[in-house]
């Protein structure tokens, strides 16, 4: 990452200021706990009885086709060499296979991973196979999705998904400026965390209510872009007064555009969304998406096996929330929201 300024807001409202090289300060912070090559584990071996074998970390995701997943398994894996540690990717079929990922869980385990990191498809449907998971010995880490209760795992990496959501809506609200919102809302999959976070966190950002007359519709899309071609035909054909749209992440951004473009109303319809890919930044620049808020899957991912690695050599744990970061990325700035360019965005793209 550059060393342009950044703005990260925790979940309990406490705003920092923290520069790229700050950034990486902290990621260095937490390889520096896991030891060098030269101490006993360093090399990523347990120090645990002096054991030869390699550290064995699971990574679970949502799906192993999202682009995020994929960057996230990137670094994961990347991190996990670095530390001379086994790398173990799982993910469910589909956004939304809990079962899947119950068996995953119970496949690395039976493996003898010292941590497992989880993107939860379930908030709560994943709860027993944790605990089973924890009872044998097993640290588990939230990364991207927190579990419901939070405590349910020993810690979380993740966006705090409300503020993004938040971000969100009010960049469209100052892009409506004084027209009223008819707003159609492109959800992703029921019963997860960062769905109902960031639909919340939007609501709250545009300053409508759930149930308000303003909220033309909404849809389930899985966060899935086909899904969300099609749930966006079906509100367009409901409603011809829709002016704004919410998304859950930029698949499902990309497929709402295509709906509108085909509908000849692309330039009539204003767009914001979440994730902070390089095609999701591009599709800023290009005029796609009016705003997207970026994440860090890289830094969950590596913070994530950092300590995993920590745990497998000192028994020390991690715990609680952990703030990885949001970014506004736009080309229409307004006052006071703080945001960056696509150029930024394109050369810091899920840093």
């Amino acid at each position: 990452m550059s060393a342009t300024r950044m703005h990260i807001t925790s979940p309990r409202g406490h705003r920092a200021r923290f520069t790229g090289i700050g950034v990486a300060a902290v990621l260095a912070l937490g390889l520096s706990a896991c030891g060098s090559s030269s101490e006993p584990g360093g090399d990523g071996t347990s120090a645990a009885g002096g054991s030869d074998e390699p550290v064995k970390i699971g990574l679970i995701t949502k799906t192993d086709t999202n682009p995020f997943f994929v960057k996230m398994r990137e670094s994961a894996q990347a991190q996990a060499d670095s530390h001379g540690a086994e790398l173990i990717a799982l993910a469910g079929k589909f956004d939304g296979d809990n079962e899947g990922q119950v068996t995953a869980i119970e496949n690395l385990v039976s493996q003898g991973v010292r941590g497992i990191l989880i993107t939860p498809n379930s908030s709560t449907g994943i709860l027993n196979a944790i605990a089973q998971a924890r009872e044998a010995g097993v640290i588990v880490i939230a990364l991207d999705t927190a579990t419901d209760p939070e405590d349910a795992v020993d810690a979380t990496y993740a966006t705090d998904n409300r503020l993004a959501g938040e971000l969100q809506g009010k960049w469209v609200k100052a892009a409506l400026g004084d027209t009223t919102p008819q707003l159609a809302m492109l959800d992703g999959t029921p019963g997860g965390t960062v769905d109902t976070f960031r639909h919340e966190g939007f609501l709250a950002g545009i300053g409508l209510s759930e149930d308000a007359p303003e909220v033309v519709g909404m849809e389930n899309t899985n966060g899935d872009q086909t899904k969300a071609q099609t749930a966006m035909e079906n509100l367009l054909q409901r409603s011809d007064a829709i002016n704004a749209v919410y998304t859950i992440n930029e698949p499902a951004a990309r497929g709402g555009y295509q709906a509108i473009s085909d509908a000849g109303r692309a330039d009539q319809i204003i767009i914001g969304s979440i994730d902070g890919s390089c095609q999701g930044v591009q599709d800023v620049a290009d005029g796609k998406v009016g705003a997207t808020v970026m994440q860090f899957p890289k830094a969950m991912a590596e913070l994530g096996v950092d300590a995993v690695v920590t745990y497998a050599q000192t028994g020390e744990k991690p715990s609680g929330f952990n703030d990885t970061g949001a970014q506004l990325i736009t080309d229409r700035p307004f006052d006071g929201l703080d945001s960056q360019d696509t150029a930024w965005g394109l050369d810091n793209c899920w840093g």
